[in-house]
């Protein structure tokens, strides 16, 4: 039976780390989908069954376990930063300035009241462990991994801050749901109104969606003038996917000229249409199925966008009107319909709305590529190149003064900021950013489980003892106070203040946390879209300040 021991406490034995991590993974992920209340702690289960394993002395060699800790790190915020770097930037546009600088606050707030308790306990609790505590209650992993990995930069033997994590990220998951809780009733919100305002503000707001609309030339100004000139006397975008001259729809372009009476199928942005009717001329209704049913009839066909070469190219650059003679209506990315402007650049897995004859569609479709086994195919290179870079980066030291050690964005912050300027600008460099949501998730969670199983692990030997006859109880009721306080803080300030809409600020609140459960929880009393759209604005930003505050926190003052 020697080797059934061997496979259960060598430590130095591949199967037995493999066989642990299988195991710690396993029954983490099946205890963590066990609800109570609602709620329930999902993939951090993990972290709790890896102490659990450590304390009762089933462990690895430690640089196997590290090993695989910060590859784990490396993999998740790579990912992470892949999927919200498209949306980083844009999401500080118009109402999300305010979202994010709410977002912002509740960082900010968590920081201060995890300083004040610092220094009003005199120092018991060691900055690490602090710093771990604060992640645990903020419910942050890679915020965790951030701290780890500066630790490792100031040789710190200390304690695992994996444990103040582990005592502060339950209450912390209770707090935040608690704390949406508290402003709805000390606000007196009324959920029925909340719903019939998000509802009216989503039927008031065009979005700036495509909007069809069929017109009749009727300004005499424009007799004579070709669309471009339409163009630029509107100085609006549109495109005009057919029109009907002398008895016969024609796919247009910028050269074609107009003249009284041709009728015109456009499209635009919902908020430019009434602009554009009131100088173009009247709505009319046509049946253009049925306009050219002997000469090659006109459709309509969504084409998506595979070929590499295509990555990063406008509209405007690939001139559909001239050299296929169809036009391209709009976009849809990411279940997102954007309108077709010129300057609208293409990406690997946009789906094109393109309007013509059935064979310039075909062409169409051969040049875009059309091949969906292109994108069920993994972008390999993008993901490590990226992650190489992000290495690269992450180990640059910048010279800070005031600082005796150079900070060093590390393991966690280069990848992470790498990823989210590939993801929004790889296609300059003609990366093909594109992963499908399945394959992002995958690598996402294989990572995560890999860095919570080593956390867990390496922490658990001292777990119990720490919690029992150390600072536990203590680590959990300050962990509960950093949770609760800044969100309620800021939560009053958005909803008296600013009077932003109760689903909208539980979504916010969910966000600048980066908790999914929170998320799920708000998803549930809200019925509408109001929190996951406030989740998204906000999760970006949220994810980067906590991971670098985490980093800065620890080099700042353990340094």
């Amino acid at each position: 039976m020697n080797w059934l021991q061997d496979l259960l406490m060598n430590p130095d034995s591949i199967a037995h780390i493999v066989a642990l991590y299988a195991f710690v993974i396993s029954a983490g992920v099946l205890l963590g989908k066990i609800r109570v209340f609602g709620i329930s702690l999902g993939v951090t289960f993990v972290l709790f069954v890896g102490i659990l394993a450590g304390h009762f002395g089933f462990t690895g060699n430690p640089s196997i376990l590290s090993f695989l800790q910060d590859f784990g790190l490396i993999l998740f915020v790579y990912c992470i930063g892949l999927q919200v770097g498209p949306s980083f930037f844009s999401s500080f546009k118009k109402g999300g300035i305010r979202l994010n600088l709410l977002a912002g606050g509740i960082v900010f707030f968590n920081i201060v009241v995890a300083l004040v308790l610092y220094y009003a306990l005199q120092g018991r609790i060691e900055v690490p462990m602090l710093v771990g505590i604060l992640c645990g209650a903020v419910t942050n992993t890679p915020g965790l991994g951030a701290a780890n990995e500066a630790l490792q930069q100031l040789s710190y033997d200390g304690p695992e801050i994996a444990m103040g994590y582990a005592c502060a990220y339950p209450l912390g998951v209770i707090g935040i749901i608690l704390s949406m809780i508290l402003v709805r009733y000390i606000c007196r919100v009324d959920m029925e109104k909340e719903s019939e305002a998000i509802q009216k503000a989503e039927e008031a707001n065009p979005h700036l969606k495509p909007y069809r609309i069929q017109l009749k030339v009727e300004n005499p100004a424009l007799n004579g003038k070709t669309i471009l000139q339409l163009q630029n006397f509107l100085a609006r975008n549109l495109v005009c996917s057919r029109i009907l001259q002398d008895g016969e729809v024609h796919i247009p372009n910028s050269k074609t000229v107009l003249h009284i009476g041709d009728e015109m199928n456009i499209v635009c942005a919902e908020d430019d249409a009434e602009a554009i009717e009131a100088f173009i001329g009247s709505k009319i209704e046509v049946d253009w199925e049925h306009q050219n049913a002997e000469n090659k009839p006109m459709v309509s066909r969504r084409i998506l966008v595979t070929q590499p070469s295509i990555n990063g190219k406008t509209v405007g650059e690939l001139h559909f009107s001239s050299m296929y003679g169809v036009n391209v209506t709009r976009v849809n990315r990411s279940g997102m319909d954007l309108f077709a402007a010129r300057s609208l650049t293409l990406q690997v897995g946009d789906r094109v709305m393109v309007v013509g004859p059935q064979d310039a569609i075909e062409r169409v479709a051969s040049r875009l590529g059309n091949q969906l086994k292109r994108l069920d195919h993994p972008n390999i290179v993008t993901i490590f190149v990226g992650i190489l870079c992000g290495i690269l980066f992450g180990s640059l030291p910048f010279a800070i003064p005031g600082i005796p050690t150079p900070v060093k964005f590390g393991l966690a912050g280069g990848p992470l900021i790498i990823a989210i300027l590939i993801g929004r600008f790889g296609y300059k460099v003609k990366l093909v950013t594109y992963t499908t949501m399945s394959a992002n998730l995958m690598l996402r969670e294989v990572g995560l489980v890999l860095f919570l199983a080593s956390v867990g692990i390496k922490a658990g030997g001292n777990f119990v003892q720490t919690v029992v006859e150390g600072d536990g109880l203590l680590y959990v009721g300050v962990g509960f106070l950093i949770t609760l306080l800044p969100l309620l803080i800021i939560g009053l300030i958005a909803r008296l203040y600013y009077k932003i809409n109760y689903y909208t600020l539980i979504g916010l609140i969910a966000g600048s946390t980066t908790d999914p459960p929170a998320l799920a929880y708000s998803n549930q009393i809200s019925g509408n879209d109001a929190p996951a759209v406030g989740y998204s604005t906000v999760y970006p930003l949220a994810m980067f300040l906590r991971i670098l505050t985490a980093q800065l926190l620890i080099l700042l003052m353990a340094g």
